[in-house]
């Protein structure tokens, strides 16, 4: 009988610590980005967060399971609903934050990302920032350090975003600047330039949360060996090492949605 008192009471306890675990976890990460986006404080700061909100919801939702069979065993009633719920909110944030994690391990700490590594399309109302070639990685692979680091990040780019290309449509090149600047619009960017006659647009996405803005370029050619045009992309962020895969995934979505447009 003692036993299950003292059970019962280590229960309620555990259940509010990884009720506090579990949710503050994820409120402190939403602050922390959202703070970092309305410029309160530093990225890197909202980031150093977020990593002590990834642990303390691990700790809660581990809690919460501890908790819930103290309590099933000592028979209180009141508290399964509770650890239940903990336990689910710390699952679905551990899930979300821990793929952003690993699709940061998976792919190279670059930022840039385009369709064309040859003939790379550039910038003309808008700007690459100014270090965008100075922390290129791979400096401590023989195989890398040897290169420039112009070299190095294409060869980084190529490895992981092989299938990042450019696409073939059959229109003339203005009615495909047509479309890009019309889907550009739908997803919220801020267009920052348009020619059509010449096939270029420019444009800034915000990100939702941390409001990272990345620049985006769209150029269309003529298609020497068709009717229609060449369209490549390139995505660029403005701040950070590496963009976790975010600009590819852009280039990939739009391009999908402009052949389908």
């Amino acid at each position: 009988m003692a036993d299950a008192v003292k059970q019962g009471r280590w229960a309620r306890r555990l259940t509010w610590i990884a009720l506090i675990l579990s949710v503050g976890g994820v409120v402190a990460a939403l602050i922390a980005a959202l703070g970092s986006g309305n410029g309160a404080w530093h990225f890197r700061v909202g980031f150093t967060v977020l990593r002590y909100a990834f642990f303390a919801a691990i700790a809660g939702g581990v809690l919460a399971i501890v908790a819930l069979v103290l309590s099933q065993r000592a028979k209180v009633p009141g508290l399964r609903t509770r650890n239940v719920f903990a336990a689910a909110i710390a699952l679905v944030f551990v899930i979300f934050l821990g793929r952003q994690i690993y699709t940061a391990r998976t792919v190279p700490a670059i930022h840039d990302v385009t369709t064309d590594l040859e003939e790379v399309p550039e910038f003309r109302a808008l700007h690459v920032r100014e270090d965008n070639l100075e922390n290129v990685p791979g400096q401590d692979e023989p195989e890398l350090a040897r290169l420039s680091p112009e070299d190095r990040w294409k060869a980084l780019h190529r490895e992981a975003y092989a299938d990042v290309q450019p696409i073939r449509v059959s229109w003339t090149v203005p009615e495909t600047i047509a479309k890009a600047q019309a889907l550009a619009d739908k997803r919220g960017w801020d267009i920052a330039y348009v020619d059509p006659a010449r096939g270029r647009l420019e444009a800034t996405d915000t990100t939702r949360f941390f409001r990272f803005k990345d620049d985006v370029v769209i150029r269309a050619r003529k298609d020497p060996e068709g009717k229609g045009a060449i369209v490549d992309m390139r995505s660029i962020s403005r701040v950070g090492g590496s963009d976790v895969g975010v600009n590819a995934r852009r280039i990939r979505e739009f391009l999908k949605d402009l052949r389908q447009s």
